[in-house]
C-alpha cells in the first residue's frame, strides 16, 4: 500500500488524539516510511496552510479542530457495531431534492456523509439504507447533521415497499463482495499476526500501520448491514481481526518510540 507523506503525518498526529508532537519526531516516525526531512517539514507547512495543522509551541504541531472532526469520525471504527440494532425490515430514507447541486462544496460534503452512513440513492435524490443503526429516528438525524447533512433534508422511515422495490433496494449494495471482503480482510490480518514476530521492529511496526489504515477505511465505510443483505458473523470476525491488530500495533509503536527516542507517539492505528 503505498502512502503519502500527508496521510502518515496526519495518522501519526491522528493517533496522538490531540496532543501535540515536535517536528523531529514526526520527521523520524515519518522516515520508515521513505520520506525525507525536507518533504515531511514541506507537508507540515502545507498542511498548516490549509487548517489541518496549527502550532503547538515551538518546533510543535498538533490537529486543528477542523482536522479533528475528520478524526472523531475514523477513530469511532471501535464502536461501530455497537451502534447497530435489530433490524425489523424498515428503512431509513433521506431526501436531498430540496438541497440544489450548485454549491459544489456542500454537495460533496453531503455525499460523503451519506457514503459514511452506509446510504445509497435509491431514486434521484432519495437515499436508503436498513432502519438498524443508531436508537431512533432523531439520533440518526443528529448524526447525519453532525456529519455534515443539512439540517434541511428530509428524514424518515419508510416500509411496506413493493418485492420489485425490495429487490431494487437490495441490489444498491453487493453483499457478495461485502462478503468476501470480510473474509480477505481478515485472512490477511490473521496471517500476519502469526507471523509479525518474526520481523524486524521497524518493519513490523510500518506493517502494522500500513495493514491497519487500510483496514480502518474498509470499517469506516462499511455500510453496516443486516444479516438479509450481508454474512454478518464475516463482518464481525473481521473486526475483531482488526482489534487485535490495533492492540498490537500499538505494543510494536511504543517499544520502537522508546527505542528510537521518539516519545511517546502512541501510535496504534487509528486512520483511514
Amino acid at each position: 500500500m503505498k502512502m503519502k507523506a500527508k496521510k502518515v503525518v496526519l495518522d501519526l498526529l491522528l493517533a496522538a488524539r490531540g496532543g501535540p508532537l515536535p517536528a523531529q519526531q514526526l520527521v523520524m516516525a515519518s522516515e520508515l516510511f521513505g520520506f525525507s526531512e525536507n518533504n515531511i517539514r514541506v507537508t507540515l507547512a502545507r498542511l498548516s496552510a490549509d487548517d489541518l495543522l496549527e502550532s503547538a509551541g515551538r518546533g510543535q504541531y498538533r490537529l486543528t479542530a477542523k482536522a479533528m472532526n475528520v478524526g472523531d469520525e475514523v477513530n469511532a471504527w471501535r464502536n461501530a457495531e455497537k451502534r447497530l440494532r435489530d433490524w425489523s425490515g424498515d428503512y431509513l430514507m433521506v431526501f436531498t431534492g430540496m438541497l440544489g447541486r450548485v454549491d459544489r462544496a456542500a454537495l460533496k460534503q453531503r455525499e460523503r456523509t451519506l457514503e459514511l452512513m452506509g446510504f445509497r440513492e435509491l431514486d434521484t435524490s432519495l437515499h436508503v439504507r436498513p432502519n438498524n443503526i443508531e436508537k431512533n429516528i432523531a439520533a440518526v438525524r443528529k448524526k447525519l447533521e453532525s456529519m455534515g447533512l443539512e439540517s434541511n433534508a428530509l428524514v424518515f422511515a419508510a416500509d411496506h415497499f413493493s418485492a420489485a422495490d425490495q429487490r431494487r433496494i437490495k441490489a444498491l449494495w453487493d453483499g457478495k463482495a461485502l462478503n468476501q471482503n470480510y473474509q480477505r480482510q481478515s485472512q490477511r490480518l490473521n496471517d500476519w499476526m502469526a507471523r509479525y514476530k518474526e520481523l524486524e521492529l521497524d518493519v513490523a511496526a510500518r506493517e502494522s500501520f500500513l495493514l491497519g489504515s487500510e483496514a480502518v477505511r474498509e470499517i469506516v465505510f462499511d455500510p453496516l448491514l443486516p444479516e438479509y443483505f450481508v454474512d454478518v458473523a464475516a463482518r464481525q470476525a473481521f473486526f475483531r481481526s482488526m482489534m487485535a491488530l490495533d492492540l498490537i500495533g500499538q505494543s510494536l509503536w511504543r517499544e520502537l518510540s522508546a527505542r528510537h527516542a521518539f516519545g511517546d507517539l502512541g501510535v496504534g492505528v487509528d486512520k483511514a
